[in-house]
């Protein structure tokens, strides 16, 4: 039943009959011959007689750690635990405090009791979409009343931005545009710092509440269609003219909500 005794013709090598020096495996059984010197003669190539004692190896380590640590200056040691920079802090959200003084003194005559923001719905430009949806979320969080100026909804939204902005003449306008009070505050940059410090709070302190739902006529969108037109923006005239533009809506036949819709500034 048992196999019968043979032997293996592979030979197996003791590693006891080594020396310490010849140390191939870094295991734990080796771990004493490491940390202790070496009593093995060194004999070099011409066959001398000169016994010396070789470093373990931990000791040779440790003598060029030190050695590198030597060379390196005080201020670039990795173990020395520099002092905290609170200079730095308190100004950058003395900075951040300070963003409604670095805006233009620019106002809004009427829109003291409301914020006013022009956005944009249309997905065109992703990054814009995105900023726009988180500028109304943070403002929509405060609950106080809201004029959401729409510029895919109403053209005439877009000329009268740039009026107020003074930038009648420029080629790219970004968006969104919060205007709190009546005061210009800035873009999504602006809005997110004021926020994060706490002073966004203080600058809707006083404002009227929001009321709460949604218009009942427009479904909260602020426009709804041209009675005259239908939405179409074309109507039909007599005398031979033929159909023309609508004068009663915007170019997408939409006019402003009778209910909820602020005037035009």
């Amino acid at each position: 039943m048992w196999r019968s005794y043979i032997t293996s013709p592979v030979k197996i090598h003791s590693t006891s009959s080594h020396s310490h020096s010849s140390f191939h495996c870094s295991s734990f059984k080796d771990i004493q011959s490491l940390c202790t010197d070496d009593p093995t003669p060194l004999h070099n190539n011409n066959n001398n007689n000169n016994t010396s004692r070789k470093p373990s190896v931990f000791h040779r380590a440790r003598i060029v750690h030190a050695f590198i640590r030597s060379l390196k200056p005080e201020s670039e040691s990795p173990f020395k635990r520099e002092p905290k920079n609170d200079a730095s802090a308190d100004e950058s959200n003395k900075n951040s405090l300070q963003i409604q003084q670095q805006q233009p003194t620019i106002r809004i005559p009427g829109a003291d009791q409301r914020v006013v923001v022009y956005f944009t719905s249309l997905r065109v430009v992703r990054s814009t979409f995105e900023d726009c949806k988180a500028v109304r979320s943070i403002l929509r969080g405060f609950r106080v009343q809201l004029d959401e100026r729409d510029l895919s909804m109403d053209l005439s939204f877009l000329n009268e931005l740039q009026r107020i902005l003074g930038g009648g003449g420029q080629s790219k306008l970004t968006l969104p545009r919060v205007f709190i009070g009546g005061r210009y505050i800035g873009g999504v940059e602006e809005v997110r710092q004021l926020n994060e410090t706490g002073e966004l709070k203080k600058f809707v302190e006083g404002l009227p509440a929001a009321e709460r739902g949604v218009c009942n006529i427009c479904g909260g969108y602020s426009f709804v269609l041209c009675g005259e037109c239908d939405g179409s923006h074309k109507v039909y005239a007599e005398k031979g003219v033929g159909f023309k533009s609508c004068n009663d809506c915007n170019e997408n036949g939409l006019i402003r909500c009778p209910s909820c819709s602020y005037a035009p500034f």
